[in-house]
């Protein structure tokens, strides 16, 4: 039986949002959000930090939390020395945001049904699109897959071009599919990924994950019909507030 541990790095400086793992939401802070819906869908859960704040506030709530390095380049490095700190002998790990605090228990547990393919060495997840709009929004990177639901590539421009359509009616031709940031690896891929240089397609887009695509590893993607709401600014968390109440 395949072992999922769940990491989620949390960083307290942030250019547009300083300390916005530990801002309030509904009563408790985002950090606790998220690690309940992991805690509640995997065997065991971390959040890996390289601020004594957040891992004092998440050892308070009862969750669990490793220190790391804070000179790492991205989350997947961080992610990878929160596991050899850890230990363990889990197969897969689960990268789930720690400014998701609405991330689905189904949708964790979608990620992790990638893996029931065996060819699997990534998996993240995709959903439709339900607007043009949407889909030309260069901060909602696109997913275009192959016939088994493999990446074939991510992008933050409009992909694919709908050849013999007008724009607006795009969606009616073409299944776009938005890119929700959670991830998942094998183990031992995982500790391959941080040994890559940056790929030139990442630097272009600015998406670590075309670094992986570049080099030749799989990325599985499974389909979500619900949505996630991202806290990047405090006016973010202002609409999660709202999204709460209601």
């Amino acid at each position: 039986m395949t072992s999922f541990i769940g990491i989620i790095p949390a960083r307290y400086a942030s250019t547009r949002f300083p300390g916005k793992p530990l801002a309030i939401l509904g009563g408790k802070t985002v950090i606790q959000r998220v690690y309940e819906q992991a805690i509640a869908s995997l065997h065991e859960a971390y959040v890996a930090t390289d601020d004594e704040r957040i891992f004092n506030a998440v050892v308070a709530f009862g969750g669990k939390a490793v220190m790391t390095r804070a000179d790492h380049q991205s989350g997947t490095d961080r992610i990878a020395e929160a596991i050899d700190t850890i230990g363990g002998n889990w197969d897969v790990v689960v990268n789930i945001q720690g400014d998701e605090p609405f991330v689905r228990q189904s949708q964790i547990a979608t990620v992790c049904g990638c893996f029931e393919d065996a060819d699997t060495q990534i998996a993240t997840l995709g959903k439709p699109f339900t607007s043009m709009d949407a889909v030309n929004n260069p901060n909602s990177p696109k997913i275009v897959t192959d016939l088994r639901g493999y990446a074939m590539y991510f992008s933050r421009s409009t992909i694919p071009f709908v050849r013999g359509a007008e724009q607006d009616s795009w969606l009616n031709h073409y299944p776009f599919l938005k890119h929700i940031g959670i991830y998942a690896y094998r183990r031992e891929v995982l500790k391959a990924l941080t040994l890559l240089p940056q790929s030139p397609l990442e630097q272009a887009e600015r998406l670590e994950q075309l670094r992986w695509l570049q080099n030749g590893y799989k990325i599985k993607v499974g389909l979500t019909d619900e949505e996630t709401i991202g806290i990047d600014t405090p006016e973010d968390l202002e609409r999660a507030a709202r999204f709460l109440a209601e």
